[in-house]
């Protein structure tokens, strides 16, 4: 595993990859702007990304096809079959949700990404090769092609993972805020304006405070999707949207109107007491 992790890590700094990653990750996130699209792609009315669950789909479809190309006999192929058919058909939509989150990513991330894409293109050109093999009677080649998949699929796996829980690739980046269910004093009334964003500090966490028709709102200023500062971003209509990459939440409950973003922002409760404005962490 040590040799997988420095593989991984080289991958990282090779900075060579962005002049290929660079141009491609800007052409996705512009074909992705759409609303609707955005927030279809980035599983925002699912509440967590989308991308995730559906690798289960080609990865279980394409191991289990070789574990019946290896154990399973002749009765065993038609299954077989069905199964490498079936991993190649859910690879498309599993592709275009990576896609769409890897666009939003930089530096070390993106690279890794690009690398995570380009083998499970490989493994989907092997297993597409592999189906075709076997159309044309050719089983032994199409297993061949099918075992030389799964190692493709198997480094494209690892790279995942690693974006994901090494890296934090699209994890709720508010998951781990300690917020405090008492009133607490973070600024003084008359310090905030209207229609002026103030980050300020309740306990061990950043709260954004904004005053909008008197009506002061308060969320956790670290945006949920990929952490940008959300006191830096646009206020309009009761939302601020997330000046990274344009994620856009309702003010007053945290929830989300636009990906990529696909949890709600942490919301605090306010109230104005002897000249202070108080927050509190929002049940």
């Amino acid at each position: 595993m040590a040799v997988l992790r420095q593989f991984a890590k080289r991958i990282e700094h090779l900075e060579a990859l962005d002049a290929v990653a660079r141009p491609v990750a800007g052409l996705v996130g512009r074909a992705v702007r759409p609303r609707l699209l955005r927030n279809l792609l980035s599983g925002t009315n699912l509440g967590h990304p989308l991308h995730p669950p559906l690798t289960d789909v080609p990865i279980g479809a394409w191991t289990m096809a070789v574990l019946l190309d290896t154990a399973g006999g002749r009765r065993a192929q038609p299954a077989a079959d069905l199964l490498v058919a079936a991993g190649i058909a859910a690879a498309v939509p599993t592709a275009v949700t990576g896609l769409n989150d890897w666009s939003d990513t930089r530096g070390s991330e993106q690279r890794v990404g690009v690398v995570h894409a380009g083998a499970n293109t490989v493994a989907l050109g092997l297993y597409t090769a592999s189906l075709v093999a076997r159309r044309t009677g050719r089983r032994g080649l199409g297993k061949a092609l099918a075992l030389a998949g799964l190692g493709a699929l198997t480094v494209g796996a690892y790279l995942g993972g690693h974006l994901g829980y090494v890296r934090g690739v699209n994890v709720n980046h508010t998951a781990f805020e300690e917020r405090a269910p008492e009133w607490i004093p973070v600024l003084a009334d008359s310090e905030l304006a209207e229609g002026e964003p103030r980050k300020v500090q309740a306990g061990e966490n950043s709260v954004l405070l904004h005053r909008d028709g008197g009506a002061v709102r308060a969320l956790s200023s670290t945006c949920s999707h990929l952490g940008g500062p959300l006191e830096e971003g646009e206020f309009h209509g009761g939302q601020v949207t997330c000046p990274w990459h344009g994620s856009t939440f309702d003010l007053a409950d945290g929830s989300v109107f636009r990906g990529p973003a696909s949890s709600p922002q942490p919301c605090y409760d306010t109230r104005v007491v002897n000249g202070q404005i108080e927050v509190r962490a929002r049940p």
